[in-house]
């Protein structure tokens, strides 16, 4: 009888933030720690970015199988103007059934079930088939502590933090500010609240949590979290911070004519623009962005989508095409592009963004702050623009302004209010020309230490992982020993 290998399944929800990571960490696992990884990924809307990534020609998945879900029929079952994390919930619910086909049908039962913040729904299959459960956080250690530690504080201490608007104070972590706190904290009533909340309880029952960051990242965060003496206040099992997880781009080899553009183009003089998969901004915002873009008289790359009449996510899902007319999207000021076309690239919709930050022509990155995009951003040594719409993003702008000192932001939030044309040529100016040097200086820094993280000869990422592949060892001895008895 053959002698079990250590085998990870992981389950997957749509979107770009989700599915690069946990690329990055079944190619990890497989690649250095000698597992077989299968990683389930609940497909997106045929003209999302996930769809473009996933069958793109530079896309390599040889280390690992992936295999896609189609996505259920929510439309009966959630309201259509509900928040993407309901209705991506909603979706991974309905899918945990397909799920356990799968896995049955599997002819090595998974030593391991890895799932996404997501899909903790899936996590009770965990225990139908003996498998060692772990939680993927794909954002930072902040989350986390965040996330673990709301579900158990007392009402008079909530109402201190969502009406009275005060700091959260979190054991050994920054506060967090109201205006940085999650969407789904601030009316204990909605649906989303009840939905989403009580999920932090679900954490602390897994064998352990994988979280993408690295300890010069996030270090008060992380040290929290790992102290015996806080153990008990915050996280309850392990946590093993494994970043960064960000795909190895090679710009020299990326057919886009976005690229042909950038290498005609001065060392780290363009900003890059971009926010995220799905963002995008309100029809006055677009407008006042292009306009300050144009005052800068700054070169720069332009990722545009449509504008958006409500949330900041409602393109999340799918990416809706535009119409061009001259070259130029019609939703952007008359005649921004022919004004701009020496110095500026528009590109609708969707462009290679890791392999246009790791180009040398990139020199900042005006960036809505998903961990995904701010991974992109250290590893290739770009400051940033931090433009925080959404969920998690205000607490990574926070932390890349404040705490690391790698990006400048806004007075206020987006979410406040418009931002002007001229704050935002101020914004540009500040990072490509005044600070911009020195905001460069530091954020290579980071970029070392995360490759030192990365590395085998004693790389804190390396050593997380190797405990875990330890923990599945230990799992698989039984069985070996049956097999060998056998």
């Amino acid at each position: 009888m053959e002698i079990t290998r250590r085998h990870a399944a992981m389950f997957v929800s749509p979107g770009m933030g989700h599915v690069i990571p946990a690329i990055e960490l079944g190619k990890r696992l497989a690649g250095s720690h000698g597992f077989h990884v299968t990683i389930f990924v609940l497909e997106a809307d045929a003209a999302s970015a996930q769809s473009q990534f996933l069958n793109s020609p530079g896309f390599n998945t040889a280390l690992v199988d992936v295999i896609g879900l189609p996505a259920p029929d929510i439309s009966g079952l959630v309201d259509p103007s509900a928040l993407i994390g309901m209705k991506i919930m909603t979706m991974i619910r309905e899918s945990v059934q397909t799920l356990r086909s799968k896995i049955a049908e599997m002819q090595h039962k998974p030593t391991a079930l890895i799932v996404d913040v997501l899909s903790l729904e899936a996590l009770r299959l965990g225990g139908e088939f003996n498998m060692l459960t772990y939680l993927f956080i794909a954002s930072n250690a902040r989350f986390v502590a965040l996330m673990m530690y709301f579900p158990t504080l007392d009402k008079d201490v909530q109402e201190e933090h969502i009406i009275k608007k005060k700091p959260l104070a979190i054991p050994g972590c920054e506060p967090v500010r109201f205006e940085d706190t999650f969407e789904i904290f601030l009316d204990p009533s909605s649906k989303i609240y009840q939905e989403c909340v009580p999920l932090g309880l679900v954490y602390s029952t897994v064998d352990g949590i994988i979280v993408n960051t690295w300890d010069d990242m996030e270090p008060k965060t992380l040290k929290s979290l790992q102290d015996p003496e806080l153990l008990g206040q915050i996280a309850r099992v392990p946590i093993y911070p494994i970043g960064p997880l960000s795909r190895p781009v090679d710009p020299s080899k990326t057919n886009h004519p976005v690229m042909d553009w950038l290498n005609k183009q001065p060392d780290e003089s363009v900003l890059y623009i971009s926010f995220g998969s799905g963002g995008s901004l309100p029809a006055k915002q677009l407008t006042e962005l292009a306009w300050g873009l144009e005052l800068s008289q700054q070169r720069f790359v332009w990722v545009v989508r449509p504008p958006i009449a409500g949330l900041a996510c409602s393109e999340y899902l799918s990416v809706k095409s535009s119409e061009i007319q001259d070259g130029a999207p019609d939703y952007l000021p008359e005649g921004f592009v022919s004004r701009t076309h020496e110095r500026g690239l528009v590109v609708p919709s969707w462009a290679p963004q890791a392999e246009i930050l790791a180009h040398q022509a990139v020199g900042g990155f005006l960036t809505h702050c998903g961990w995904n995009s701010i991974f992109e951003s250290v590893v290739s040594g770009v400051p940033m623009i931090a433009w925080p719409l959404f969920a998690d993003q205000m607490v990574n702008a926070t932390l890349l302004n404040e705490e690391l000192g790698i990006a400048v932001r806004s007075k206020k939030l987006p979410s406040e209010g418009v931002i002007s044309r001229v704050e935002i040529e101020t914004l540009v100016r500040m990072i490509m020309v005044e600070e911009g040097c020195e905001m460069r200086k530091k954020v290579k820094k980071l970029r070392d230490t995360a490759v030192k993280s990365l590395s085998r000869d004693g790389g804190s990422a390396h050593e997380s992982l190797s405990r875990v592949a330890e923990e599945c060892e230990r799992r698989l001895e039984p069985v070996r020993g049956t097999a060998r008895g056998a």
